[in-house]
């Protein structure tokens, strides 16, 4: 049998297995890196393992990878992987519902709305119970309209707002759009932290969730922690490979396991890709 060649490089033994590959699976992405960074070091472990180089032109990329649903740096959790066929698998089968489990600080205000922004404004909170706090969340779910934060993944001109942001440009916050919520629930109040389990739709900044509910308490907020549990049928627990897992046979093997998952999720319509050469959803949910 003659030797499977790709981008016109004879294959071994792994690298066949490799391109092979073809299905949705979920890794865990840690706070730190970006989603894309998290995507493009499993590139290059596959495909070392695989005795390749990562091929750093787009147009003649061999290895067809992408990820479904953007986390920001500072967030950890659940990150969808499409790879070989499962790349044009990521808009239709991953733009619903996703869960959170989310830090807010009550008080202070950055221009980030995370804790990794410069604070913006201080405003006293000892007046606000528990109650209040869940009383408010009522306000927040279901089909609600929600401005998203300057520091996004949304763009202007091509370019990310928040590398315009980033280098001082004057940016206009996008209009309120809507979203949907599914569940919002307390599940721990210690002032000024506080803790919710959010489930909730495409396009839907948790970041802006914390934001919001500090104004509607007539004081401030910030998002301290933000940590996605679940995106589609893929859990954290259950589904999310750690990269120690990160190799050909496990992906594999993840692949042959996540195939059970997928019948019966709904069909949404293909988003934009986030990453030329790559199939990604464009679901900027942070």
């Amino acid at each position: 049998m003659a030797a499977r060649e790709a981008g016109g490089v004879v294959l071994g033994r792994a690298a066949e297995k490799l391109f092979s590959l073809s299905g949705l699976f979920a890794v865990y992405k840690p706070k730190g890196p970006t989603s894309a960074g998290v995507l493009n070091l499993l590139k290059e472990k596959l495909l070392a393992e695989a005795g390749m180089q990562t091929n750093t032109n787009k147009r003649n990329q061999v290895l067809k990878i992408g990820h479904g649903g953007t986390l920001d740096s500072a967030a950890e959790g659940v990150l969808v992987i499409g790879i070989g066929k499962g790349t044009k698998m990521l808009g239709s089968m991953l733009a619903g519902s996703k869960k959170y489990t989310a830090i807010g600080l009550l008080g202070k205000a950055t221009d980030t709305l995370d804790a990794t922004g410069q604070v913006t404004e201080e405003k006293p909170y000892d007046q606000i119970t528990k109650g209040d706090l869940e009383n408010v969340l009522q306000k927040f779910t279901g089909d609600i309209m929600q401005v998203p934060p300057l520091y996004s993944a949304l763009k202007k001109d091509g370019e990310r707002l928040s590398t315009l942001m980033k280098r001082g440009k004057a940016v206009e916050a996008k209009p309120a759009r809507p979203v949907r919520v599914y569940s919002l629930s307390l599940q721990q109040f210690q002032p000024p932290l506080f803790k919710l389990d959010v489930e909730c739709g495409g396009g839907f900044y948790v970041r802006s969730l914390v934001s919001d509910i500090g104004k509607e308490l007539s004081t401030c907020a910030t998002m301290q922690e933000l940590t996605r549990t679940k995106h589609g049928p893929f859990t954290l627990e259950e589904h999310a490979l750690h990269e120690d897992k990160w190799t050909i046979d496990e992906i594999a093997r993840s692949l042959e396991y996540c195939t059970s998952l997928l019948p019966g999720e709904p069909s949404h319509k293909k988003l934009k890709t986030e990453h030329p050469g790559e199939t990604a959803v464009s679901c900027e949910d942070k």
